[in-house]
């Protein structure tokens, strides 16, 4: 499939600062059956491109000297092929059981662990999407019901939340178990469903008998990834595979406006 996207992030004040930085993520991971046939990253201050520890190709941007938005633009065209029940053949460079480590975000607390232990059954593809599907049930879809520094622990409370929160719900989840699981940051085609073009969702470890490897699971829709999606970045959770994260030196109150266009053929 091919995917035509154009994402723009907006961010404007009620006074300028003198500066800001942020970490970009936002160009389409290489793996083998992802392409990017052309890609551009724009944005108005100085941009360095760098390769993080988890293998996604970022940019730091800086903006120095009074602004009084921050405008950042990345847009082009990527070919997907199919995986095969979800399959990812890149092992990566690190270790999974790096992503065995729980973070501020995904703790599993108390509630997770009886969570898990009810949901959670085995190493095997039909467990994780079982358990998928459990978290859509405990955790209503619902925009602006959780905040980005909201946990998984909050999520399963409120029994409201965003693809994100689906995510963390589910690497909690797994690492109760000492279980290898990640966020997926990146974009899918909208099609018929009503959520964001901008997604999150996960890679988690299988043991099976003809494969051992990351499989990828969308818990939102508790399913596996297929060719409508484009993946951005693999990290231990949103803060560490976010496509725009940053701060700033001034500037008072903030307004940020986001939006993706995004079309397959």
């Amino acid at each position: 499939m091919i995917l035509t996207i154009r994402h723009e992030t907006v961010y404007r004040y009620t006074t300028p600062p003198v500066y800001t930085i942020q970490q970009l993520r936002l160009w389409p991971r290489l793996e083998a059956h992802q392409n990017v046939l052309n890609w551009h990253i724009g944005a108005s201050g100085h941009c360095n491109a760098f390769t993080d520890a988890f293998g996604n190709l970022c940019h730091m941007l800086t903006l120095t000297g009074r602004h009084d938005e921050v405008r950042i633009t990345a847009n082009g065209v990527v070919e997907v092929t199919p995986l095969e029940r979800g399959r990812l053949h890149e092992r990566g460079d690190l270790s999974p059981l790096v992503f065995t480590v729980p973070t501020r975000l995904t703790t599993p607390a108390d509630t997770i662990a009886d969570f898990a232990a009810r949901h959670l059954n085995g190493n095997r593809t039909a467990d994780f999407l079982a358990l998928a599907n459990a978290i859509c049930g405990a955790v209503s879809y619902q925009t602006g019901a959780t905040e980005v520094s909201s946990t998984a622990a909050d999520a399963l409370l409120l029994g409201n939340g965003v693809c994100q929160d689906h995510a963390h719900l589910f690497l909690a989840c797994c690492h109760t178990r000492q279980l290898p699981a990640r966020y997926v940051s990146g974009y899918i085609d909208p099609g018929d469903t009503s959520h964001a073009q901008t997604h999150a969702w996960v890679d988690v470890w299988v043991e099976e008998v003809d494969f051992s490897g990351w499989i990828s699971i969308d818990v939102t829709h508790s399913r596996l990834q297929d060719d409508a999606y484009c993946r951005l970045a693999v990290g231990r959770d949103y803060e560490s595979a976010a496509p725009v994260r940053g701060t700033r030196r001034g500037g008072r109150d903030e307004t940020l406006a986001v939006r993706v266009n995004m079309s397959a053929g």
